[in-house]
């Protein structure tokens, strides 16, 4: 998996990016567009407030920046196969660009290869591919930067217990699905657990790891994989959840065993929701992502480059805009910047 650089653009060249976009699209529109440009927006399912809010925000979008959205979903997180039909549908529709939230990057290689030989222009949000050239340009969150804040976040926390904790991981699936690799490896890096590659997951033999489970990323999976990994491991003090629906699952499961006092929970969103359960004291810390910004920043620069013909890739040395992530807990750590709740329901998405 992946060329994808670890340290990505700075915040210069982001802002850069943003003028430059927002500039060529204030240019252009002092004409009208000849016909309605057509954008497709792919995302991974309609469970998750994250895509949901994703959604809205490009919808809400439309008339500010002049173009015809499409919109399709899977049916879960890991329906490939409703990915590769939306793909295919775009095409055919005569759309000019697809935002794509690719569910597993590499199933739909092939298929994003033929829209973009067809002519789109073919953005990949929330997760990265593979290789930075199978999309036009990849603007999502720095991923393994936000494992790594929640790991931070937990080891200062525990204290002295961190040397001897027993963790286990509730993850995407069991496949090398790179935003699940990238804060998987990240939390396990900032915990401080010797990683053997930070672009495969399950490679470490730190015996504080003692086991994980694959939750689809959804309630119902965070629920059951803590279940089952909880009866067989009877000393758990950590468990890391791919995202605020699998924290709050792996809480629920926890609360049914009697054990949500003993065990530290730590994820990834930023879902108004799942700040909640950070300020009720269900989940420790969360690392919230910004998908408003983020579908923003990927319609700007679509849109600038049909309508001028510039180019969508960001720099020659990577084609990833790191969209922005910010460590929130009530619980601050020294040397650690983060945000407590109150400050993050004013900015928080979704339910």
């Amino acid at each position: 998996m992946s060329s994808v650089p670890r340290r990505w653009l700075g915040s210069l060249a982001c802002l850069a990016l943003w003028a430059s976009t927002c500039l060529l699209v204030a240019c252009a529109s002092s004409a009208p567009d000849p016909e309605p440009i057509v954008i497709g927006l792919v995302t991974k399912t309609e469970e998750n407030p994250f895509f949901v809010t994703l959604r809205e925000a490009a919808e809400d979008l439309t008339q500010e920046l002049r173009f015809e959205l499409r919109s399709y979903s899977g049916e879960y997180d890991g329906d490939n196969e409703s990915q590769v039909q939306a793909i295919e549908a775009l095409v055919d529709e005569g759309a000019q660009a697809i935002l794509l939230t690719p569910s597993d990057p590499v199933a739909l290689v092939d298929s994003v290869a033929r829209a973009r030989r067809a002519g789109l222009l073919v953005i990949a949000l929330d997760t990265p591919f593979a290789r930075p050239d199978q999309v036009d340009a990849t603007i999502a969150t720095d991923n393994y930067r936000a494992g790594q804040l929640v790991g931070r976040w937990a080891r200062a926390r525990l204290g002295v217990d961190a040397a001897r904790a027993g963790l286990v991981t509730l993850d995407l699936s069991a496949e090398q699905i790179t935003v699940d690799v990238q804060r998987h490896q990240g939390m396990l890096s900032g915990f401080g657990i010797e990683i053997g590659d930070s672009e495969r997951k399950y490679d470490e033999r730190d015996p504080r790891v003692l086991g994980a489970g694959a939750t689809a990323g959804s309630l119902d999976g965070g629920r059951r994989e803590m279940l089952r990994l909880a009866r067989k491991l009877p000393v758990i003090r950590l468990v890391y959840a791919i995202n605020e629906p699998a924290a709050r699952g792996a809480r629920e499961a926890l609360e049914q065993l009697g054990r949500a006092n003993d065990i530290l929970i730590v994820t990834i969103d930023g879902s108004c929701s799942g700040v909640a359960d950070v300020a009720a004291g269900r989940i420790g810390a969360t690392a919230a992502q910004d998908p408003v910004r983020m579908v923003r920043l990927a319609l700007e620069t679509a849109l600038a480059h049909l309508r001028t013909g510039s180019s969508p890739h960001i720099s020659p040395d990577t084609d990833f805009v790191d969209s922005g992530v910010t460590l929130v807990t009530d619980e601050p750590v020294a040397g650690l910047p983060s945000i407590v709740t109150s400050e993050a329901l004013e900015r928080c998405w979704g339910d």
